[in-house]
């Protein structure tokens, strides 16, 4: 995906750690290689129409006094939580009106002071729903992205009033969006030593919140438990589910009930994926068949690159961004103004997005109030901070830990709209179908099916055993935002074992 910046500052962009989870101080010099990277990754967010008062939110002092409001539920397991009071428009569609919605923050174990925040929704049609966690991408991008303009309860409108989102996840599922890692969205911390720079750390975080969750919420533990996420949660995801399996394994506390994790769009396995962008691009007409055999002469020095990298996270996978990113960028420089998040469209000015409403809302005083944020914490909808300190993460592969997780029986759903470049479907179904696991010959022998959602084909999927891929029509990055019905009726499927159902339509392959 784009410079890493272009790539993943942003929730389609829109959701493990192989180093050592120590913290470390950012130190400015040690990214002097990546300072055009980061002058894009400030032209990003301008892209996206987003003007983070901060660069992340690393807060040398604060105001505590929030924590001291009555109406704060404050628990042993390091939770501190708030009933919303949000004025939503319109009618919820549940059958119970008082829902249990909460927003609220986690103080993470073995930090100086981080303080990751979250919001939880409990399902519209039962409380015995499973428990979805969300987890937005960037490396740097807040979850409140994802939770305003894809699959959270609410939409933001332009006069910044909420109303109900008709396809918001939470009505199958008991619904979590966290801000994270540290510095993103209201999460933070006093000290730089807390801001992340692998999964080992990233994950370790997720799995304590976890912990202190379900200890403040005790009535969920029984739950079926999924991961999801989207972009460089491709990352994140296969991470924190190791994590979540290790942690079950060990005893090492509550057991949490994993059934499966789901990636959107993501970008999982950098050195296949890189690979792809030539293919899809000129099966897509983005660029001509000249252009494809120049910028192919690039991908022998981006593969030599990665395998330097490995999954190891050091500095040679920095070189090796160096060399893969020019893949993308040279598509990039031919497509012009192209939407590489979704090809039919074209970036209006600067703009390929505009999310500045979801930005104004969450910095208002009356928000902050309602969601326990202290006064003097700033939402940062995107960190380069963030996203700078993971650059040794971006080109390691993290399909590596997905077969062990395969052969448990936890389930994987990787899903992508047709229309993303950036992470776009054939890079993901190619690692997918490359993934060595005791079901891979049946995998990729099996039979292309139909998706069908309200008597229509919506995508294209194969299934074998715990392992799913689904190709979205008409749909770019941010599927649950292009294609919500389709989405939430993916989920629902997905977790109650029937997204899989044979179909009597059949495709002889996945079509560029």
């Amino acid at each position: 995906m784009a410079t890493p910046q272009i790539l993943h500052l942003i929730p389609l962009i829109l959701v493990i750690f192989i180093s050592s989870s120590s913290a470390r101080t950012i130190n400015p010099s040690s990214f002097h290689h990546s300072k055009s990277l980061e002058k894009k990754g400030h032209q990003l967010i301008k892209d996206l129409n987003l003007h983070p008062n901060l660069d992340v939110n690393i807060v040398k002092s604060y105001n505590h006094s929030t924590y001291l409001d009555q109406e704060l539920k404050v628990t042993q397991s390091g939770i501190v939580e708030k009933r919303l009071s949000l004025s939503v428009l319109g009618d919820s569609g549940a059958t119970v009106h008082d829902l249990a919605q909460h927003a609220g923050y986690y103080r993470i174990e073995h930090t100086i002071d981080a303080r990751m925040f979250y919001f939880f929704f409990e399902s519209r049609k039962s409380k015995a729903d499973p428990v979805v966690i969300w987890l937005t991408g960037g490396p740097g991008c807040s979850s409140a992205l994802a939770l305003f303009y894809e699959n959270g309860p609410f939409k933001v409108t332009n006069n910044l009033s909420l109303v109900w989102n008709d396809y918001g996840w939470d009505k199958v599922s008991n619904l979590i969006f966290v801000d994270q890692p540290t510095g993103t969205g209201f999460s933070y911390s006093s000290s730089n030593e807390d801001i992340r720079h692998d999964e080992t750390g990233v994950s370790n975080d997720l799995y304590f919140f976890l912990q202190a969750f379900f200890k403040a919420h005790p009535d969920y533990i029984n739950n079926d438990f999924y991961i999801t996420g989207e972009s460089y949660a491709g990352h994140y995801i296969p991470a924190f589910a190791t994590r979540v399996s290790q942690g079950n394994k060990n005893n090492e506390g509550i057991h949490i009930n994993l059934k499966g994790f789901g990636i959107g769009n993501g970008i999982t396995d950098p050195g296949i994926q890189y690979k792809s962008y030539t293919d899809y691009a000129l099966a897509n007409k983005l660029i001509s068949q000249s252009d494809y055999t120049k910028i192919n002469q690039q991908i022998p020095d981006c593969e030599e690159a990665v395998k330097e990298c490995g999954t190891t996270g050091t500095t040679t996978c920095i070189q090796a961004l160096d060399f893969c990113q020019q893949i993308f960028q040279d598509i990039l420089d031919i497509t012009g103004n192209i939407n590489y998040y979704d090809i039919r469209k074209q970036c209006k000015g600067s703009l390929c997005y505009d999310f500045s409403n979801m930005e104004s809302f969450l910095s208002q005083s009356s928000v902050k109030t309602a969601l326990g944020v202290p006064s003097d914490i700033d939402f940062v909808s995107c960190s380069d901070t963030v996203n700078q300190a993971m650059l040794n993460d971006w080109m390691r592969d993290l399909e590596v830990g997905i077969p062990a997780l395969l052969e448990q029986g936890i389930e994987l759903l990787v899903y992508a709209g047709e229309y993303d470049l950036i992470c776009n479907w054939l890079g993901n179904l190619r690692w997918v179908d490359a993934m060595v696991w005791s079901g891979q010959k049946n995998f990729v022998a099996a039979s292309n099916v139909s998706f069908v959602v309200n008597g229509k084909e919506a995508g294209v999927m194969k299934n074998y055993g715990p392992l799913t891929f689904l190709k979205v029509h008409n749909a770019g990055h941010m599927v649950p935002m292009d294609q919500p019905v389709a989405a939430l009726r993916m989920l629902q499927r997905w977790t109650t074992g029937k997204l899989t159902t044979p179909s009597k339509k059949i495709h002889k392959d996945f079509h560029l």
